[in-house]
């Protein structure tokens, strides 16, 4: 049995619910240029200095981006769980050395294409441009939410509003992952869901 198989399924299914829908031959192109990688837990993907050559589709698993400061403190800029991607897209489309680290939380399974495979497809299937346009809007409007959260919104709210918008990447991390995405420390964290579970109760 083919092991890409599967996952080549996912990317499918993924591209069918809220994309343009692929046609037979331009799956066939999924096959050609997409490749399957088993990741293991803290395994990278992309490290600092290193020039991101692939796009990475999250068939199963969970990986995070992150930068480290000077200190060697490290700041989570964003998640990806099933049926999301993971690429720095500035070192994928500029070909320059990374400023971030791309590491796996959880054993899992990506799919990969290279940037001169990923270009090529879009000249010569529009469909697979109109595709990846809407994927990368859709995250700069996340994008933009986070960072007018960040200036106007108090801890409390992120993190309700991190919740209400991502409740599949709240059960797949723990509060030291989540609260470095927020900003906040992991104690502050841990008072901020001990004082939600008093008002449930006194409610």
């Amino acid at each position: 049995m083919d092991k890409t198989l599967a996952p080549l399924e996912a990317l499918s299914h993924y591209f069918k619910n809220g994309y343009f829908s692929l046609t037979p031959q331009e799956e066939a192109e999924l096959a050609r240029h997409f490749t399957a990688r088993q990741v293991k837990r803290r395994a990278f993907l992309l490290q600092e200095g290193e020039v991101c050559r692939s796009a990475s589709f999250v068939v199963a698993g969970c990986f995070k981006m992150y930068a480290v400061d000077q200190s060697g403190k490290e700041h989570n800029l964003l998640f990806a769980v099933d049926n999301e991607w993971m690429t720095d897209l500035s070192s994928f489309y500029t070909e320059q050395p990374s400023r971030v680290h791309i590491e796996a939380v959880e054993p899992a399974t990506v799919l990969q294409i290279k940037h001169d495979d990923l270009l090529s497809l879009f000249t010569r299937y529009h469909k697979f441009d109109r595709n990846f346009r809407i994927l990368v809007e859709r995250g700069y409007m996340a994008l933009q939410d986070r960072l007018l959260q960040t200036i106007s919104a108090t801890a409390e709210e992120r993190y309700q509003n991190f919740l209400t918008q991502y409740p599949h990447w709240a059960s797949r991390l723990p509060n030291t992952q989540i609260a470095s995405y927020l900003g906040i420390t992991p104690e502050f964290l841990s008072k901020i869901r001990k004082d939600r579970v008093t008002q449930k109760r006194q409610a």
